[in-house]
């Protein structure tokens, strides 16, 4: 799809309804001659090349990605209007999109209706919404996440003044259903936090086993999704290219109190678009405020006032709207032929890992992030080297780069040749690579061979 046709269509149509509404004189003061102009673009678009290419499957580091042509397209043409979504008459067609998209999430997850929900402007602040909820709902109890959940948690909970328990996890990375058995039992905890999709390996919390366990002690259940959400629309496949345990956690979201997901991120949106559900619409009451000023048509529940959040991008809502209508959220086909496109790459290159003899594959991929590290002698610091020489040389090399990241685990989940590495050090970085580009199912033999190539290059720069 060309991105620049459909820009320009955009642009063209809302020139027109601009017309329309009849000439008016514009202030001099916003007059800037077209050489000044095309002169400041060209100095912005040359500072914009200091980046790694991320739309090219090449790179396979961190979870960046341009977004759909048709969410930029959409999002220009709104951006020229500049639509408020804090209230309905701040952008009425724009706050019209987000209802019906935020419908579209909660049915993506199973949610009742009605329930609660709107765009935030990040997934940082839809946690924050959640645990808001969550502390007017539960006041003076701590919330509970695992030790591998986003570090926003902890973050936005010490903006709350809310206390904090970090759950261990389990040797893949999972919370621990017993362990978080153990930290209930004081009554202490009024919400738990469980992760759909951790940013660092993608691992997908027992969310079905974790549903009686907070039942059990009346605790809320508050889902962090922000990265695996979508991934729900492959969990109701059948047969599903997810394990049968992530299946069956992905698809337990919908008994959960209330679910985050990033758009910006699988749902093909530029950045400034998170999303925030709540199963219980009543949760509408906290949000109640006066505002000095009113707006002057609609009755109806403004979106400002079920969100912290007060201005706004309607252009975000367009953006995520068009994208849905041309790619659904469908299992097997629109978004979810994209996602399993996703899935697809991730458990190629760990199938082509197992057999690498250069390469040494760590736990098979839950969602479409994978992570290795160099074939080496059996001692954690020379796992540690030998990633870091890796991720190095792939960054470095002019010619033919990967961009791939490094990811930060306890030495005890570190094996060589199937064994335990010797721990002389507590934590080992590996590498990672997170496939969250299509295109990166075409281009994993490639990438596969690369990094091969790389870690035979540099083995004699690592102590055997």
């Amino acid at each position: 799809m060309d991105a620049a046709f459909l820009i320009d269509r955009a642009v063209a149509e809302i020139r027109a309804w601009e017309a329309s509404w009849g000439p008016y004189d514009r202030h001099p003061a916003l007059f800037v001659s077209t050489d000044r102009a095309a002169e400041a673009l060209l100095a912005y678009t040359e500072r914009l090349r200091d980046n790694y290419p991320f739309f090219h499957p090449r790179y396979a580091g961190q979870m960046l990605k341009p977004p759909h042509p048709a969410a930029v397209a959409a999002y220009v043409a709104a951006m020229l209007i500049n639509p408020n979504n804090h209230a309905l008459d701040g952008g009425p067609a724009t706050a019209a999109m987000e209802l019906e998209v935020v419908a579209l999430l909660r049915d993506l997850f199973g949610l009742p209706d009605p329930c609660l929900g709107h765009l935030t402007s990040s997934g940082t602040i839809a946690n924050l919404e959640a645990l808001w909820v969550s502390r007017e709902l539960r006041p003076g109890k701590a919330v509970a996440f695992s030790a591998e959940a986003h570090y926003t948690h902890g973050r936005m909970a010490g903006v709350l003044g809310m206390e904090t328990r970090v759950v261990p996890t389990d040797g893949s990375g999972h919370l621990d259903p017993e362990a978080l058995e153990r930290a209930l039992q004081d009554g202490h905890v009024g919400t738990v936090v469980a992760t759909a999709g951790t940013t660092g390996i993608g691992a997908v919390d027992p969310i079905a086993d974790i549903l009686p366990i907070v039942r059990r002690h009346g605790v809320r259940l508050h889902v962090d999704a922000a990265y695996g959400g979508f991934f729900r629309l492959l969990a109701r496949l059948d047969p599903s290219p997810l394990a049968g345990a992530t299946r069956r956690h992905l698809l337990a979201i919908a008994d959960a109190d209330s679910v985050v997901v990033d758009p910006h991120k699988h749902g093909l949106q530029p950045y400034g678009c998170g999303a925030v559900l709540f199963r219980d619409p009543g949760v509408g009451r906290l949000y109640r405020h006066d505002s000095p000023y009113t707006y002057f048509t609609s009755g109806e529940l403004h979106l400002g006032e079920i969100s912290l959040e007060c201005s706004r991008a309607g252009a975000s809502a367009g953006a995520l709207w068009l994208t849905l209508r041309l790619l659904p959220l469908e299992p097997g086909s629109g978004l979810g032929s994209v996602l399993s496109a996703c899935v697809d790459a991730a458990q190629d290159w760990h199938a082509r890992l197992t057999r690498s003899k250069e390469l040494e594959a760590m736990a098979p991929p839950e969602l479409d992030i994978v992570t290795f590290h160099p074939k080496t002698d059996p001692r954690a610091a020379a796992v540690d080297q030998a990633s870091r020489a890796v991720f190095a040389a792939a960054m470095e090399d002019r010619d033919d780069p990967v961009f791939l990241s490094l990811y930060r685990v306890p030495a005890k989940r570190i094996r060589v040749g199937g064994r335990p590495v010797r721990r002389d050090r507590a934590d080992v970085q590996v590498l990672r690579s997170v496939l969250m580009k299509p295109e990166h199912a075409l281009y994993v033999p490639r990438l596969h061979r690369r990094v091969e190539a790389i870690a035979a290059s540099v083995r004699n720069q690592v102590p055997g």
